[in-house]
């Protein structure tokens, strides 16, 4: 059995087994676990498995373990369930279960707003999409970079050739995402996928060029392909599964398949060309202006703040408000220029990971775990760190955020300065981001300046946290061997 098919088997027993399992997927670092019943998982043995690098418990239960890992051992997972070979829950949890499940029920309470289940779900819209955008960036850099080759007068036939064929496979993907998001919208609030994807596609649609009609006030109205781009493709697979499940309630069963579509499609398709085309259009131009305005005006300062209060974001979930407007980016402007400020938060973490590592030189335990935990942390995967170093301290969870902010000011000037560093995909961060950012700068000063803001988060972090990120108090009660 290889490592990973025996990591995805004992994972499985520690969840409780496949009868625990509602359904699971995966995103750029973690395992995505729909349950049952979370009170059967066996948290101590799913901790102490080697290839886990950290737990979050939310709606999904999340293992997290680490990019390139985390797709093998969902597949390896997938195998080994449908194969029938899922074996069921620990003595040690089926006994435990009980009492945990009141834990579990009181947690899930406390978090399941409709507000946050909302975010989750506009999330999950885009996590199917990871390794999509962030391959299609790549390549996308790629053709960036044999177009700079060619402009320094470099035009042999074979890179002539070559340009337009690397550009087509890079762009295509970000040509058809709001028929992807509209596909993967319908799938996440419960709808028929290709009737998202369907009244998706009508945005992107090159004849909505043809189309113009007149409101009061507002006067003329001109559609253009794209217009509202992935906001308005969420709005419209979000409606169209809405007006499928009420037809559907209504309509005999000997018409449905052909009524029920027919209609959904014909009333979101109107109500996407006159109202959310036009209004998502207005408010994805706007996201578009805002974000350029307070990073160009606010420089320093926006950057501070933007890095600095990203990861008490990602501890509420409201984080996944952002991905949208990611997108949303990428697709106006060709980059995010958020993403990498964003990414200072974690480089802020292990630069505090390093402080304590050094302060607490006596704490075995710590000092392990931060070894262990520490170069996923240089690779942009900060759970480890956040969940299991800094976060259980208190007050170095918070000097290693205003760390991570010091990195946002370094982006900050670059943007005051109209040279934004951005980022063409969303998903990697950390070092790993480094083969995805570019700017107008061009690729190569673009990463030279998103590795000083990484830099100086790390050389923040660790000050902040080793000067300031202990008390006497908390010092005593932590530098001592556990």
């Amino acid at each position: 059995m290889n490592q990973h098919r025996a990591l995805a088997q004992d994972i499985l027993i520690a969840v409780g087994g496949a009868s625990n399992i509602k359904n699971f997927t995966n995103c750029m670092t973690r395992l995505r676990l729909n349950l049952i019943d979370q009170g059967l998982i066996d948290v101590p043995k799913l901790k102490s498995l080697k290839g886990v690098l950290g737990l979050v418990d939310d709606e999904t239960y999340q293992i997290i373990l680490g990019p390139g890992v985390v797709k093998k051992v969902t597949d390896e997972l997938a195998d080994i369930i449908e194969s029938g070979a899922g074996a069921e829950a620990t003595p040690q949890a089926a006994q435990a279960a009980p009492a945990g499940q009141d834990i579990k029920a009181e947690l899930k309470k406390k978090n399941n707003t409709p507000f946050k289940n909302f975010l989750r779900k506009i999330g999950n819209i885009f996590i199917p999409m990871i390794p999509a955008l962030v391959g299609a960036g790549l390549i996308n850099g790629i053709a960036g970079l044999l177009k700079n080759l060619m402009t320094t007068g470099y035009n042999p036939e074979w890179l002539v050739t070559l340009h337009p064929i690397i550009s087509v496979i890079g762009s295509a993907f970000f040509m058809y995402l709001t028929v992807f998001a509209g596909v993967n919208a319908a799938k996440e609030f419960g709808g028929t996928p290709a009737l998202g994807g369907a009244v998706s596609a009508i945005i992107i649609a090159p004849s909505v060029a043809t189309i113009s009609y007149t409101y009061p006030i507002l006067g003329q109205i001109k559609l253009n392909p794209g217009q509202g781009g992935i906001i308005g493709a969420i709005f419209a697979a979000i409606l169209i599964c809405y007006v499928e499940k009420w037809v559907r309630k209504r309509m005999p069963a000997s018409l449905d398949i052909i009524i029920t579509p027919t209609i959904a499609l014909l009333v979101s398709g109107l109500v996407t060309i006159f109202v959310f085309m036009p209004l998502a259009g207005f408010i994805s131009g706007g996201i578009g202006e805002l974000t350029t305005y307070l990073l160009a005006n606010g420089g320093p300062v926006s950057g501070f703040i933007l890095a600095a209060s990203f990861l008490p974001l990602v501890l509420f979930g409201l984080h996944q408000a952002l991905i949208p407007i990611h997108a949303e980016l990428i697709t106006q402007v060709g980059y995010t220029a958020l993403l990498p400020i964003l990414a200072m938060a974690g480089a802020g973490q292990v630069g505090a990971a390093i402080a304590i590592y050094f302060k607490l030189n006596k704490n075995k335990r710590m000092r392990s775990l931060i070894k262990g935990v520490l170069p996923v942390g240089f690779l942009g995967i900060g759970e480890p760190l956040i969940y299991g170093v800094s976060l259980p301290l208190g007050r170095p969870f918070i000097t290693a955020c205003l760390g991570g902010g010091f990195g946002g000011i370094v982006l900050g000037l670059y943007a005051m300065a109209g040279n934004f560093i951005g980022s063409l995909a969303i998903g990697p961060s950390g070092l790993v981001l480094v083969p995805l950012v570019t700017g107008p700068l061009g690729i190569g000063a673009s990463v030279v300046g998103y590795l000083a803001g990484i830099f100086a988060s790390y050389i923040a972090g660790f000050l902040l946290t080793y000067f300031f990120g202990f008390t006497k108090a908390l010092l005593l009660e932590h530098n001592k061997d556990e």
